[in-house]
């Protein structure tokens, strides 16, 4: 078996004094039950009412600032589900193109007030129905063909692996919005390519 040298100790350095007065804290530490005292809440607040109109008044000022942001398009108030940039991204390519889906409510209520009016003609009937349904056939198609455009987009633009889940099903369902009731508010013209 190998000897092994000793290795040599260390000397001792012991500290200036003025640099062990400053690094003491000039108080005795606090107990365990004085410092679990102090951080000692209760569950329930003494006055309840009041605590309960504070919590409301503080729900409230949320709601406003939320509200204000959709109409303005503050990204830093926005609610979760309409934040980032993807979700602006894709909320400017919405809105900047013509839909069917937009239109799709305003067009389902003529034809119900239509069939209303000619409930008596069959004929009419039937044509109406082939129109409601050839509607329906055009706006999914449409909403198709838009969520393909806007994938690859997306992979073009934030890249593949980083495009946030989603944002399909939120962009599809901002399409069906007329758009003079879209919240967030939008922020781009028709035919303005998305910033």
């Amino acid at each position: 078996m190998p000897l092994r040298k000793k290795q040599p100790v260390p000397a001792v350095v012991t500290p200036d004094p003025t640099e062990a007065e400053q690094a003491r804290k000039g108080r005795p530490t606090p107990k365990r039950k004085q410092s679990e005292a102090a951080n000692r809440r209760p569950l329930v607040p003494a006055d309840r009412k009041v605590a309960g109109q504070s919590e409301r008044e503080r729900a409230r000022a949320k709601r406003e600032r939320e509200y204000q942001a959709l109409r303005t398009g503050d990204e830093r108030y926005l609610p979760t589900r309409d934040k980032g940039p993807q979700r602006r991204w894709v909320r400017d390519f919405v809105d900047a193109r013509w839909s069917l889906g937009e239109f799709f409510l305003p067009i389902a209520l003529a034809i119900v007030l239509a069939i209303m009016f000619f409930a008596r003609s069959q004929i009419a009937a039937a044509i109406i129905s082939i129109v409601f349904y050839g509607v329906v056939l055009l706006s999914i198609l449409d909403l198709l063909v838009m969520t393909r455009v806007l994938k690859r987009r997306l992979a073009a633009k934030f890249g593949a692996d980083k495009v946030e889940r989603g944002l399909v099903w939120y962009s599809a369902t901002r399409s069906m919005q007329i758009r003079r009731v879209r919240l967030p508010k939008p922020q781009v013209k028709r035919g303005e390519p998305p910033r």
